[in-house]
């Protein structure tokens, strides 16, 4: 028994009985179940969005949430009971989802849901203030690669501790690799995520949106099937409106605090005047400005330097997205940014540099990291130089970021939960 619990934790073995599990599912072979347990995403400053899956239909799905006494206030927490949004996907998949809140000053929120009669486990959701200790899971690019993604997870479990569990996760893109694959869903990014500790359940994710996780058609049923949350986030009046809306294309772009920071999302595969006039009004704005700590994540990065030769000399891919480096860039630095959090390169790099290049002495900085290494194959190859990052590793990696009142830390750790790189940003 001891060893066939020890291959049950091999990471291979792990993805081949998830995707054995899969092809017994689309044969019709396997019983009707919860498919995907809740994954809770950031929606705004009070609300939250979460989405489940089952095997087969029902008429019942719904999540029951309520929070801890809110302190001085004097009364005792209520119980809320909602019908869940219904999304056929395909004959044996369907989704579930639900916007809990407004949760107001709560610092606990707690839910479950339940299909089929049956409800799932309690999760319970930490929220912290401005001033207290926040850590967040910064992670990007699994896709393609689940047996190295388990991995990585194997390493963040260890870093935080078995019953611990991240205040956020921070998705910098490509949790899969073709969204209209649902083995990929699956396989990539639930399984592997349920596998290494069930995070999602937990960790509210703000969720940036990459290359690989929805059609950049943008049209109607454009694959956007798990990731459509951040649908009328602009609005407060839209967070009571009906979430899933046949599965066309929602905006991705939007602000979230974490902690003392305010982090500002952008969707580097839809470049728009609607998204330019957003990133303007928003890196002016108050929240921003006076926020201890001013991030802005965007998956495709300004300044790459790995990438595949071919594809970047005689495709063009050099070319692809420069409005971020040629326009976007240029906000981040007038406006006091602190740093800027990528994806998309396989790898890790981050540069400390001055924020005016045209002020020699300037001693104000700007940090940019890319953290695309939770599982899918390594970019290896050089195709530019831009002679700004202090540090480069080639290989999976995962980052521990903390906030509070007076100091950001960044901690970069390898699969095996070596540390690689670390920063602090004190105020």
């Amino acid at each position: 028994m001891c060893t066939l619990y020890l291959i049950l934790q091999d990471s291979q073995v792990r993805t081949l009985l998830s995707m054995f599990l899969g092809w017994l599912d689309g044969q019709g072979l396997y019983m009707c179940k919860i498919r995907k347990l809740p994954m809770v995403y950031e929606h705004g400053h009070e609300h939250y969005y979460v989405v489940w899956e089952t095997s087969c239909p029902t008429n019942g799905a719904s999540l029951e949430w309520w929070t801890d006494d809110v302190p001085g206030d004097g009364s005792s927490a209520s119980h809320h009971f909602v019908k869940a949004q219904y999304k056929m996907i395909d004959k044996s998949h369907h989704r579930y989802s639900v916007v809990i809140g407004p949760v107001g000053l709560a610092t606990k929120v707690h839910y479950r849901s339940t299909s089929h009669s049956k409800s799932t486990a309690q999760y319970s959701i930490t929220r912290r203030n401005g001033t207290e200790l926040t850590r967040v899971l910064v992670i990007a690019d699994n896709q393609n690669g689940p047996a190295e993604f388990r991995k990585v997870l194997s390493s963040i479990r260890k870093h935080y501790g078995g019953n611990k569990f991240p205040d956020a996760i921070l998705h910098v893109g490509d949790g899969l690799q073709d969204s209209r694959k649902l083995s990929d869903w699956q396989n990539q990014l639930f399984s592997p995520l349920e596998d290494g500790g069930g995070y999602q359940h937990r960790s509210p994710t703000v969720f940036v949106p990459g290359n690989h996780d929805h059609d950049k058609a943008r049209t109607p049923n454009n694959g956007n099937l798990y990731t459509d949350m951040y649908h009328g986030i602009l609005t407060t009046d839209g967070l009571g409106e009906p979430v899933v809306m046949n599965g066309t294309y929602h905006r991705f772009f939007h602000t979230a605090s974490l902690g003392s920071a305010r982090v500002i999302v952008l969707d580097s595969e839809c470049p728009s005047t609607e998204q330019s006039e957003f990133l303007e009004r928003e890196l002016q704005s108050e929240a921003f400005q006076s926020a201890r700590f001013r991030i802005v994540a965007v998956h495709i990065p300004p300044y790459i330097e790995f990438w595949n030769p071919y594809t970047w000399n005689e495709r063009g891919e050099k070319h692809w997205r420069e409005h971020i480096r040629l326009e976007y860039d240029v906000l981040f630095r007038r406006h006091n940014v602190d740093l800027v959090i990528s994806g998309h390169q396989h790898n890790y790099q981050r540069g400390t540099v001055r924020r005016n290049l045209q002020s020699v002495g300037s001693s104000d900085p700007i940090t940019y990291a890319i953290v695309g290494g939770a599982g899918g194959e390594l970019d290896l190859e050089r195709v530019e130089n831009w002679n700004m990052y202090n540090v480069t590793y080639l290989g999976h990696h995962f980052v521990s970021l903390e906030v509070d009142d007076r100091q950001l830390r960044w901690l970069a750790k390898n699969k095996a939960g070596t540390i690689i790189d670390q920063f602090d940003i004190v105020r």
